[in-house]
């Protein structure tokens, strides 16, 4: 035995050490990447010069916001016609976001917006004003975190969310924008957020986010700064929306009380009756929006993933009928001043997003937006199909399945599996220039699941996967795997895992868990090991993400987390393996990436690794987000499709 680890050791000494091509660029540090032939740039050009348009708001003059990119980040237009030309009014390069429009009856028009540096989330919130064109810093402009912006219906008061007091809170603060003044008015501890403030503007609707299952609502008296909570049916429930009933008649807010779904409800404080208003509907309400008389509200139920639009009469909850709307995902959606009008984003599997109004009373819609596909045949493009696959336990679990179009019979083409973040979060069958090009270009077929943790299929399914449940929705993969080897159009030699964040810890868990079956994997900004991404998160998300993953302060949970790691378990990993990180990550931190990627190489495998230096958790600019999509592509072709 002596003689063989004293062979064991001399061998490993031998090993040669992994070469690292490193280059380091401007913003971008690559190890390992081959350079990217013109050819691959030149293919891919035309996809990636799609985009979208989200609707942000009303004007009082009848137009709309929106937010689009021009150049390399989204920023902020007006659109005053349907069609019309897009009036870009924010010029930065860092992309705008959190665009909140003054109210109709607002003293002065305009909007606040937020915006960060790098991508490291420490966004700082500003007042862009119609009459100067001109923008205003609103927050301190330091290390803290803005957001979450609701204006009065007058304009003179502005709540907002923001962790300027310790870093690690998030209290509530107003804003007197007549003179400028800010002060903290919830400070009590905890993700508190703004929901709504009252039309006589004496009191302030929040809710403290403990989990995604554990919301708590409660009500400010924004004279003495008392909190008083709102009773919650069974103790604990998650949140949506919470606003004060336009008509004076009490709060409107969606919640999963005592169910498996979140609806839309009705609370009547005089009567203390609580009408569930979309109880027949057996699945999540995403969002509502009512008309400034409160005659008319709007929610949209998410249906296996795709959006249903209702608007109802408040007098009798009377369903009012629509025009058809395209099958899709609706986004931010909003009435008109005067109510006649709903303006929503729709996105859809084979068009990215769009703006459109719905004329009520006319029962028609009207396309406001028609971004462009890079001049491609949208009608060339896959739309997806709902498949449903058993797993370990007989559960059974959703996913979207895309296939190459003109294939010949019997003919087996290479699969990636995509897997959504979060883990509390919904892959969805919107638009993907990415998923388009794979399929018409590389002749792949791909598999987004939704597994165990997911979001949008009832809270006890949203659960699965909590603490030392964790491996489960990794088994649910494993299960995909074998769905995937009965199809006889798939090639089950040739399965690669792609996913971001939460994601990006599911390809490393996977392909330790599945190495002989998984040929190659890509992690993007994904999590390594719970407890050191737990230490070094920023403090403000740190209890939240304890929530879902477990304590690692506590000992059983934390040898849980050291036993399932993909770090600690990287030796099992003989597959190529792409990391891409940005820098300025403040959710998971790029030293989850360049452990995982020492940990590879260490025993021998074989990682490219990209870096960019000005984004965070994911990549929002233009230029960086080509190169990884090239270099996506390349890692592709040379270690999937070869047979």
């Amino acid at each position: 035995m002596r003689n063989t680890l004293l062979a064991l050791t001399l061998l490993a000494a031998a090993l040669p050490a992994i070469a690292v091509e490193r280059v380091d660029i401007g913003n971008r540090i690559s190890e390992n990447l081959p350079e990217i032939p013109a050819e691959l740039i030149d293919s891919l050009n035309q996809y990636q010069n799609t985009r979208g348009a989200g609707f942000a708001g009303w004007t009082t003059g009848g137009c709309l916001l929106i937010s689009t990119r021009f150049a390399e980040t989204a920023q902020v237009h007006r659109v005053c016609q349907p069609m019309g030309m897009r009036e870009q009014l924010t010029f930065y390069k860092e992309p705008v976001a959190g665009i909140t429009a003054s109210p109709a009856k607002a003293r002065r028009q305009g909007f606040v917006f937020a915006k960060d540096k790098g991508g490291d989330e420490f966004s700082q919130l500003y007042w862009f004003d119609y009459a100067t064109r001109t923008s205003t810093l609103l927050t301190d402009g330091k290390r803290s975190q803005n957001g979450g912006t609701v204006l009065s219906d007058d304009g003179n008061v502005m709540a907002f969310t923001s962790t300027a007091r310790n870093g690690t809170d998030r209290d509530v603060w107003l804003r007197d924008t007549r003179t400028g003044a800010s002060r903290p008015l919830l400070t009590t501890g905890g993700s508190w957020s703004a929901f709504d403030l009252s039309p006589d503007g004496k009191s302030l609707l929040v809710a403290e986010y403990r989990s995604i299952n554990d919301s708590r609502p409660g009500e400010v008296d924004i004279a003495t700064g008392k909190l008083t909570l709102f009773p919650v049916d069974g103790g604990t429930a998650a949140f949506g929306g919470f606003e004060y009933a336009r008509n004076g008649k009490g709060v409107y807010y969606v919640s999963d009380e005592n169910t498996e779904f979140r609806h839309l409800r009705h609370h009547d404080p005089l009567s203390g009756k609580t009408t569930v208003i979309s109880k027949h509907i057996p699945w999540d309400v995403e969002s509502f929006s009512q008309s400034a008389d409160g005659s008319r509200i709007a929610f949209v139920s998410n249906e296996d993933g795709i959006s249903v639009l209702h608007v109802l009469d408040t007098a009798d909850y009377r369903e009012i009928k629509l025009p058809a709307l395209p099958i899709g995902v609706v986004g931010g959606m909003e009435f008109s001043p005067d109510g006649g009008r709903l303006a929503l984003s729709i996105n859809t599997a084979t068009s990215p997003t769009d703006v459109y109004v719905v004329d009520i009373a006319g029962n028609q819609m009207t396309r406001w937006t028609q971004s462009e596909v890079g001049g491609l045949d949208t009608s060339k493009f896959v739309t997806p199909t709902l498949v449903r696959f058993k797993s370990f336990d007989g559960r059974s679990i959703p996913a979207f399945y895309y296939r190459p179009a003109g294939l010949k019979p019997g003919e087996k083409v290479p699969v990636l599996i995509n897997i959504h973040g979060g883990p509390e979060a919904q892959a969805l069958p919107t638009f993907s220039p990415t998923i388009q090009y794979q399929l018409r270009e590389l002749k792949v077929a791909v598999l987004v699941p939704n597994v165990r943790g997911s979001s949008g299929y009832g809270k006890t399914y949203l659960q699965l996967d909590n603490g030392f449940k964790r491996k489960d929705s990794v088994k649910d993969i494993g299960a995909l795997l074998d769905w995937i080897a009965k199809q006889p159009g798939l090639d089950k030699d040739r399965v690669g895992v792609v996913g971001g964040s939460y994601g990006g810890y599911m390809v490393l868990a996977s392909m330790v868990d599945y190495d002989k079956r998984i040929r190659a994997g890509i992690d993007i900004v994904g999590i390594s090991h719970f407890s050191t991404f737990l230490k070094n998160t920023e403090s403000y998300r740190r209890d939240l993400r304890r929530a879902e993953y477990g304590d690692e302060r506590e000992p059983a949970m934390n040898a849980f987390h050291e036993k399932i790691a993909p770090l600690n378990n990287a030796k099992a990993i003989t597959k190529p393996l792409f990391v891409a990180q940005g820098f300025n990550d403040p959710r998971v931190p790029y030293t989850e990436a360049e452990q995982m990627v020492k940990a590879v190489r260490g025993n021998g495998g074989d990682v490219w690794f990209l870096m960019f230096k000005d984004e965070g958790h994911g990549f929002r600019k233009k230029p960086n987000s080509d190169y990884y999509g090239a270099a996506e592509m390349m890692f592709w072709k040379k270690y999937l499709l070869e047979k």
